[in-house]
């Protein structure tokens, strides 16, 4: 299955474009933001569990990465509500599920061969925040590769600044503006190389997820 597979094109998938899938498991359900191959390929998705599903315990040879959206997310007796950042490296495995649901934004076979990290943030937990240059961030991941973060903003402030390989964009909370258009919270945005001066926090501030694939590719610093 072929997805949002042109990375040198933007792609942009806002909450009125969800299409929701169902997966190989019943009460899962997806939205697929972008993915190259079957159910073992490359992808990028919003993941929907109804209350009391789950997947079979199952391997991760190409890692995962999750943020809870909503709802409570488990992995056997370790359980998560929304907020929480888990990073399960290559060859790790769990059996997910969810009693009560919940919303996910996972990625699946995106690290690098090399990571072993095991990652757990809570993103609601103020310790997890620090101010740097102006700005509220929430680190979540960084490597030689890519560099995984929250990014609080008031009304106005840009998001980037400087070149980068990719960039992708996860509106968790108010809204962005793309030039003079608005991107609604749940809206999610992959971009190809390039400057992005023109992306900024909408009238209310905005909350998102921002992953780079270049390390000189940070928050805008004005």
């Amino acid at each position: 299955m072929i997805v949002n597979a042109d990375f040198s094109r933007a792609a942009i998938v806002s909450p009125h474009d969800y299409a929701w899938v169902a997966s190989p498991q019943p009460g899962v359900d997806r939205v697929l933001l972008d993915r190259l191959g079957g159910e073992q390929g490359r992808a990028t998705s919003i993941v929907r569990y109804a209350p009391a599903s789950h997947f079979p315990h199952h391997g991760h040879p190409g890692g995962e990465e999750i943020l809870i959206l909503s709802g409570t997310f488990s992995e056997g007796h370790e359980h998560y509500p929304a907020g929480w950042y888990l990073r399960n490296p290559p060859g790790s495995s769990h059996r997910p599920s969810s009693r009560e649901g919940a919303t996910l934004f996972v990625k699946l076979r995106q690290m690098a061969p090399g990571d072993n990290r095991r990652v757990r943030v809570d993103t609601h937990d103020r310790c997890s925040w620090r101010l740097e240059e102006g700005r509220d961030i929430c680190p979540l991941f960084r490597s030689d590769d890519e560099t995984v973060c929250l990014l609080r903003l008031p009304t106005g402030k840009r998001l980037f600044s400087g070149p980068a390989k990719t960039m992708e964009v996860l509106v968790l909370h108010g809204q962005v503006m793309r030039g003079d258009k608005s991107l609604d919270c749940g809206t999610w945005m992959r971009l190809p190389e390039g400057e992005y001066e023109h992306i900024a926090a909408g009238m209310e501030g905005t909350t998102v997820y921002l992953r780079t694939t270049h390390t000189s590719a940070v928050a805008a610093q004005t």
